[in-house]
């Protein structure tokens, strides 16, 4: 077990090396933990979530990035630097900051918009809604500097309605709420599945049948509080549908999934549950697949570097609204992941 000490911070008129560079907030508290020889090789994101008690790995690896970690006495800003056996890791935590979102000038591919709703296509690497460890440069703050003043309100607030949410590292279709009105009714048609949702999965191996399901409850995993899991006891009812799209051989294939439900990590841990984890997926595959010596090169290198999971929203169909209209759109895999699929195509050809 790594040794953790947690020191509060007092102003002082020079730098230690667990103080953040003079142009970083102030830090309430620096944590530290000595790396054991067991932790040699881990992520240092992944060690220092696992050895610093409350801080989930996303709001770590935040603040790694925002400059606000070292390794004994240098800056520490990979996430993904490999842990050293036997060295010092510190992190200074600010202090929080109000959660008022700002505007931002993001760029968006929007697909739709009315006066009621914006429907766009969410590309991977942007989180949804500030949170702690990501207050800017968000969808949120994107959608007020582009919508400005036509969001008549939400709750009394000018702001974006969020009536459903992608992880940071899926892509794909999204609807965002303008106006009061429009967010009542989506929500509302999310809360009862009455719309479609298709998803693209690009997994390791291939199932065994052309199509499927998965029902199975979902929860915290019981031994590690930052992962979901298939549980036994205490979940929540969970549906996955299914259908296969492309094969390549019996190394990785192409599933197009529907939503019956919408919980967190639905697809990413029903489809791990069935020994199907996500290509590239960081939580959820948790070893090289077996499956990956049956690719060619550069296709098995590329699946295996892949740095998030393979996963797009590629379609949403819902009622406007307000005018009861049907709508639906389409957003094709981005460049990521179709390179990964053209280089699939191209080492199994013949």
């Amino acid at each position: 077990m790594p040794t953790t000490i947690s020191t509060p911070i007092t102003p002082t008129s020079h730098l230690s090396a667990a103080t953040p560079p003079p142009d970083l907030p102030a830090p309430v508290e620096t944590r530290q933990a000595i790396a054991p020889p067991e932790a040699a090789g881990t992520r240092a994101d992944r060690f220092l979530a696992d050895a610093l008690e409350g801080l989930s790995r996303s709001r770590v690896k935040a603040l790694i990035e925002a400059g606000h970690a070292r390794r004994d006495d240098l800056p520490l800003t990979d996430p993904s630097e490999a842990v050293r056996a036997g060295a010092r890791y510190s992190l200074a935590i600010p202090a929080a900051t109000p959660a008022t979102p700002q505007p931002e000038a993001i760029p968006l591919a929007i697909l739709f918009e009315d006066r009621d709703l914006i429907v766009l296509d969410k590309p991977a690497g942007l989180v949804v809604h500030p949170a702690p460890g990501n207050q800017a440069g968000t969808l949120v703050n994107a959608v007020l500097a582009h919508a400005g003043e036509d969001l008549s309100g939400i709750g009394g607030e000018a702001r974006p309605g969020i009536v459903h949410r992608l992880d940071k590292d899926t892509s794909g279709v999204m609807v965002v709420a303008k106006s009061e009105r429009a967010h009542t009714a989506l929500s509302a048609a999310f809360a009862s599945r009455d719309l479609e949702r298709d998803y693209l999965a690009l997994v390791w191996g291939v199932p065994a049948a052309a199509e499927g399901e998965v029902e199975a409850p979902i929860g915290r995993h019981p031994t590690d509080r930052k992962r979901m899991a298939v549980v036994t006891r205490g979940g929540k009812h969970a549906l996955t549908r299914w259908r296969l799209e492309r094969a390549w051989g019996t190394a990785a294939s192409l599933l197009r999934c529907r939503l019956a439900t919408g919980r967190t990590h639905q697809i990413r841990v029903h489809l791990a549950h069935v020994g199907h984890p996500l290509v590239g997926d960081p939580v959820y595959l948790r070893r090289t697949p077996s499956q990956a010596r049956l690719l060619p090169e550069p296709a098995r290198e590329a699946l295996l570097a892949f740095p998030r999971q393979a996963l797009h929203a590629e379609s949403l169909g819902f009622r406007h609204p307000v005018t009861g209209e049907s709508l639906a759109f389409r957003a094709p895999p981005p460049a990521d992941l179709a390179g990964l699929i053209r280089l699939l195509d191209a080492g199994t050809k013949g």
